[in-house]
């Protein structure tokens, strides 16, 4: 088959790969018919996340058809139509029965490594490094998906691929980050980052409840899509002080609550953006926090981070004392997806939210080089790729 690999940083390649096949009796195998890249390949694809070997095959959102399934299977059947969420849950072990499926005790067979990272170990995840598992991911023809009871929601007729794929990660995602607002009517809240984990950040922040929602970005055209699609009011980073524009529009309190949507490869302005570069290409620091701080300092007294970007090691000039004496709460994780794909496919069906209006290009799975590559340089207006294989 043909598959998305990577082969070292900026080096990606579609390749001719041997077909998945059923390991264990809980596995199925998916014909893929849209996958997407997102955002956080862009860590794999520069480099940030270790243990990557070449010919690793990239992507943890996709959908598609089951056209096998192992003997255990019992929940879906060959020719089911499924997305897939990117977290590997085993179903059963403690995080899971506390719908905590990104930290699955069972599904990483590499833990001893993020054990040795992070100090325990989270799920494994589809196509991001040894570090997660190995596991090979779904920028391709077929993908086998273990688990498949406890993964894959089966998607009803009459609903495009493009309407649904992104319940495998990023929408489930931008809600998490909202729900860990603990938004109230009349909440405030600021979200940096307006790539699409964050538009569904700004989205779902108002389907809970927020009265106004401030969007942070420097690139127009994510900008106006903050602003046209997702009804937030905006601010380009490059032409205001950020902190200052908050303390304004808020009265001077800052934020109810601030979304960090931009992760490890932040970028920044002046003093603090060369410090932060300069740090990490000498490996004194594996990530960029510089959303991550402004989020901390902006948020008013007693508010809440929420952190859906990913971080993979360390920072530097952390505010801790920002966080303990303005009592603030700081919630982040991978996604736990499978909690919210049943959910959010219902609001989908009820036209409350249109997940495919993020999309702003369309490609074949050969083309997926060219598509890290506008994405990583924000060509052509590039907001999100979707693959077809």
């Amino acid at each position: 088959m043909r598959a998305t690999c990577w082969h070292g940083k900026n080096d990606i390649r579609v390749d001719n790969v041997p077909d998945p096949k059923i390991l264990n009796p809980g596995d199925a195998i998916v014909k893929i018919t849209s996958t997407a890249i997102c955002g956080s390949d862009l860590h794999l694809y520069d480099g940030f996340i270790p243990t990557m070997e070449k010919g690793d095959i990239l992507g943890h959102e996709f959908m598609g058809e089951i056209v096998e399934a192992g003997s255990g299977v019992k929940k879906l059947k060959v020719g089911d139509r499924v997305v897939v969420p990117f977290p590997i849950a085993c179903g059963h072990c403690f995080a899971c029965e506390d719908k905590m499926y990104s930290v699955c005790e069972n599904s990483n067979p590499n833990a001893w490594m993020a054990e040795k990272m992070w100090g325990h170990s989270p799920a494994g995840i589809f196509g991001y490094s040894h570090l997660t598992g190995g596991y090979a991911g779904g920028q391709a023809e077929y993908a086998r998906v273990p688990y498949a009871d406890v993964g894959p929601i089966k998607i009803p007729d009459g609903l495009a691929d493009e309407q649904v794929l992104f319940l495998s990660d990023i929408l489930p995602t931008g809600y998490m980050a909202a729900e860990n607002c603990d938004i109230k009517p009349g909440h405030v809240v600021a979200v940096w980052g307006c790539g699409p984990v964050g538009q569904f950040a700004i989205q779902s922040a108002y389907l809970l409840g927020a009265e106004r929602v401030i969007a942070i970005d420097r690139f127009p055209e994510r900008l106006r899509m903050a602003r046209e699609q997702s009804k937030a009011e905006t601010l380009d980073y490059e032409e205001v002080d950020v902190l200052d524009a908050l303390k304004t529009m808020t009265g001077g309190r800052g934020p109810n609550a601030c979304i960090d949507a931009v992760g490890l490869e932040a970028h920044g302005l002046g003093a603090v953006g060369v410090y932060d570069k300069v740090k990490a290409a000498m490996m004194m620091e594996t990530d960029r926090p510089i959303a991550l701080r402004e989020a901390l300092m902006a948020c008013r007294n007693g508010g809440v981070v929420s952190v859906p970007g990913v971080y993979g090691g360390f920072i530097d000039k952390f505010p801790i004392g920002s966080v303990m004496n303005r009592s603030l709460t700081i919630k982040t994780g991978q996604t736990h997806v499978q909690r919210y794909m049943r959910p959010l496919l219902e609001r989908i069906q009820r036209g409350e939210i249109d997940p495919g209006a993020v999309i702003t290009h369309r490609m074949s799975l050969d083309d997926a080089p060219h598509g890290y590559e506008i994405f990583k340089k924000k060509q052509n207006d590039c907001i999100k790729v979707v693959l077809r294989p």
